[in-house]
């Protein structure tokens, strides 16, 4: 699977801001998708991910109740809402996709900047 993330950008403090990541190839039920982040100086760090099908919705305790992971299987997109954002979300954020059964994060699309100024 081919991954493309868009949607980053500058922000102020509050402020929200929708990621997306387009999927081309095998995309299947047994499809996870995930949202990294990292921050300057700081390892990459799973926040959010879900089943292709739009199930098991998952989220790092930093990001809880902020920001919300979906899928569009008609668009092929899976998206990140950013709500409430802090300047402590400044990162680079990737998404990502796994196989079932298959080994950990395999496919990785390019990083898109998100910076969020108080």
């Amino acid at each position: 699977v081919q991954l493309q993330a868009s949607g980053g950008g500058s922000v102020q403090a509050g402020g929200s801001l929708r990621l997306s990541c387009a999927a081309a190839g095998r995309t299947s039920g047994d499809l996870f998708m995930g949202w990294f982040r990292q921050a300057p100086g700081k390892e990459r760090e799973l926040i959010a991910s879900i089943n292709w099908s739009g199930g098991s919705a998952s989220y790092d305790d930093s990001v809880k109740a902020r920001f919300t992971i979906s899928s569009d299987n008609a668009k092929n997109t899976v998206y990140l809402q950013m709500n409430s954002l802090k300047s402590d979300d400044t990162a680079v954020y990737y998404c990502a996709a796994r196989y079932a059964g298959l080994g950990g994060w395999r496919y990785w699309g390019q990083g898109t900047l998100v910076t969020v100024s108080s």
